[in-house]
């Protein structure tokens, strides 16, 4: 998926103000790895100091202008993307490998994911192989308690890096880790020490063995590892328990639909299609690969951030694994069993409630009959 012609892999490095992003950025960029990577670097507000603080020693780093990335510049995102695009098809600049893009410490990484995965002519010369953000383990806590831009950066992330864990106690450090695990159970959990093998190619094509890993992408197992834990859906309870309510984690969810069969396409596509109209917004990201009635040994790749679904992929075969339908959301606000409910609905697996499960005991055909 490297190869001359395919889509460049943009990697959005985020992470709130103070977490570290720029240390790591300039650790990764003397790494051989990057050769040939081009960094394009927001700035927010009128002195650009993280440009300052990030090494110049390739013509590689790309400083846009003034403005949050999320919003006033977001268009010069995409002309910054798409001018890339054509320099190198010009011969103007060498070939690239990488791109990656650097978020203000106070950006919602959710509209700039939307930029990367909308644009026509930016889905065509790139895509998005993952998010990586930086958390500080000395005010971690108290800036996810804060700042819901924090929340969201930690949710919607493929890798997770912890910084100054060496300026905190361990105790507070495990219990950061704890959140973390929280609120994305299907990230990993790094130190400063993570090099690009680590922190790169989270997309589903993995470099390391040149094919498709479904498990290492949607990391589905770790989010029913989690759950079988006791954590689960609950931890915004034990937090409460606890005195500490952190109400911007309880917004998050992380629901994995999972069925062992195939679905037709008209039935994912009508599904899809009522979730983003109707909750929409409050889907910050999702992961599936699905096995179509009509395609059944050419499994369907869909990702999606909102209401934008990047172009889906149709692969070449079955990797190793599972088939059927795998399905991660990251939500917000979005009440889980109405998702439950829907799915079940349009795979034609209505699911009975606690009471009239109860009430069919007695009857092993009638619950026979259900599935869910």
């Amino acid at each position: 998926m490297n190869t001359p012609g395919a889509p460049i892999p943009v990697t959005v490095l985020t992470g709130f103000l103070g977490a570290g992003k720029t240390t790591l950025l300039n650790r990764l960029l003397k790494d051989s790895a990057l050769t040939d990577t081009a960094v394009i670097i927001n700035e927010f507000g009128d002195v650009a100091i993280d440009h300052l603080l990030v090494e110049q020693s390739s013509d590689g780093v790309i400083e846009l202008s003034d403005g949050c990335l999320c919003c006033t510049v977001r268009g010069e995102l995409v002309d910054t993307l798409a001018d890339l695009a054509d320099r190198m098809q010009t011969g103007r600049i060498q070939p690239l490998k990488r791109v990656i893009v650097e978020t203000t410490g106070l950006a919602d990484p959710v509209p700039v994911l939307q930029s990367i995965m909308a644009h026509p002519a930016i889905v065509a010369a790139y895509r998005l192989d993952g998010v990586v953000a930086v958390v500080d383990a000395v005010n971690g806590a108290a800036t996810l308690d804060r700042h819901a831009e924090a929340v969201k950066q930690v949710a919607v992330a493929d890798r997770i890096v912890l910084t100054k864990t060496d300026l905190t106690g361990d105790t507070a450090v495990a219990e950061l880790r704890s959140r973390i695990a929280a609120l994305n159970p299907g990230a990993p959990v790094l130190g400063t020490d993570a090099g690009p093998a680590a922190l790169l190619d989270c997309g589903l094509y993995d470099p390391a063995t040149k094919s498709v890993d479904v498990a290492r992408w949607l990391r589905d197992e770790a989010l029913h590892a989690h759950a079988h834990d006791g954590h689960g859906h609950d931890h915004h309870d034990h937090d409460h328990e606890h005195g500490h309510p952190h109400r911007h984690d309880a917004r998050i969810r992380t629901v994995s639909l999972v069925l062992d069969r195939p679905l037709p396409l008209a039935t994912v596509e009508n599904f899809l299609d009522l979730l983003r109209s109707t909750h929409g917004d409050q889907l910050l990201r999702m992961k599936s690969i699905i096995e179509t009635v009509e395609w059944p040994d050419r499994p369907l790749v869909i990702h999606g951030v909102q209401k934008v679904l990047h172009p889906p992929v149709r692969l070449e075969r079955w990797p190793e694994g599972p088939r059927g339908v795998r399905i991660v959301m990251i939500t917000l606000d979005m009440p889980e069993d109405y998702v439950r409910r829907l799915f079940d609905a349009f795979a034609g697996q209505p699911r009975i409630d606690a009471p009239d499960r109860a009430a069919l005991e007695d009857n092993p055909l009638a619950i026979a009959g259900f599935r869910g």
